[in-house]
């Protein structure tokens, strides 16, 4: 008996598209599935016919070879059993997975919680990187016995078969393991897992900053089938005790005595290589900052490396001796407010327009 053309098993022209072969077998399929035909052999050589005519002409290379060489070019390509659950499956497959979580042959599973661990680290740690070892508690499987769950036969899944639709859920007595623990294990109580503490070696790269995290990918828990989850380190930087940092720059303070900043001179200032000089301008006053350019912070995604700032404080000289206050106090009576303390000579104008005004 010959073949009939394809084409007029779904019910559709030669120039169907690939929407239109899908919706015809669809619609043909849902009438003649052997589940809503049971005993009916009829339906069940129906559906193969239609299972058969949609896997040749849903493929483009076998759809041209059937059109210029009929049903003798292609005959060699179709398996009628498994040909026919593929093609049911390529068109109803996605929305059953979605709804009822997966293929016939899939064990349940399901990831493992995120853990997350807080490591404080210096500012040169955090600066110029470093690895460091930590030791995080950990839920292990337990090396001990193991049975195949008789609940489920191993698969992790309960189906159950309603009329046309397969529905499956995650067994209830292995929790989707697919496998039971000895509740006599020595080794775990029964629990399945053991607690542990793990060490593991973290890179710390170089410009993080305080509140980054860092993501160890699969360091988290157990979860069903095997799949753990992810161990965030949640970065904190220490106070340091000279610098401040913002970003890619640093901030610190730094003493300068009066005379210096009379006079004028050089000081020498920390930076995280070692030490720089800044030359002091005669007249500097308290709180005037200087810039260190590039000896600050390469940021961690790229740019420009920062700077340092330094901020001097003027010290007022405290405990004098007798011979030190005589000096100053002839300092003092030689100091003219307009040529030497513009500032003070400055106030004391406006001081004097204020109480006029009162």
């Amino acid at each position: 008996m010959s073949k009939k053309d394809y084409y007029d098993v779904l019910g559709v022209s030669k120039s169907a598209s690939k929407d239109e072969l899908k919706k015809a077998y669809r619609k043909l399929a849902m009438k003649y599935h052997p589940d809503r035909n049971p005993d009916d052999e009829k339906a069940s050589e129906k559906f193969k016919e239609l299972s058969e005519a949609y896997e040749i002409l849903s493929d483009d290379q076998k759809r041209q070879t059937y059109d210029n060489f009929g049903h003798d070019g292609v005959n060699s390509s179709f398996s009628s059993s498994q040909g026919a659950a593929d093609a049911f499956s390529d068109i109803f497959g996605d929305i059953f997975s979605d709804i009822f979580g997966g293929g016939s042959g899939s064990r349940a599973s399901s990831r493992g919680a995120d853990l997350s661990y807080n490591l404080e680290i210096n500012l040169e740690e955090a600066v110029f990187g470093k690895s460091l070892n930590i030791e995080i508690p950990s839920n292990e499987r337990c090396n001990g016995l193991w049975n195949r769950c008789s609940y489920c036969g191993g698969a992790g899944v309960i189906r159950q078969q309603q009329g046309f639709f397969s529905m499956q859920q995650t067994c209830p007595h292995c929790r989707g393991e697919g496998e039971v623990h000895d509740p006599n294990c020595s080794i775990c109580n029964g629990v399945g897992y053991t607690n542990k503490n793990k060490k593991l070696s973290v890179k710390i790269p170089a410009g993080v900053d305080d509140g980054d995290r860092i993501r160890l990918s699969g360091e988290g828990e157990h979860g069903r089938g095997g799949n753990r989850g992810d161990l965030y380190i949640s970065i904190n930087v220490k106070k340091h005790s000279i610098f401040e940092r913002d970003g890619r720059h640093l901030y610190c303070e730094v003493p300068l005595n009066f005379v210096d900043a009379a006079l004028g001179g050089s000081i020498e200032v920390p930076t995280l290589v070692g030490k720089a000089k800044i030359k002091i301008p005669s007249g500097t006053q308290s709180h005037k900052i200087f810039r260190l350019n590039g000896k600050g912070i390469k940021p961690l995604r790229g740019g420009r490396v920062g700077d340092i700032l330094v901020r001097v404080i003027v010290e007022v000289p405290v405990n004098l001796n007798s011979k030190q206050k005589d000096l100053l106090n002839d300092f003092k009576a030689n100091m003219s407010h307009e040529d030497n303390s513009p500032l003070m000579s400055s106030w004391l104008n406006s001081a004097k327009d204020f109480f006029k005004n009162l």
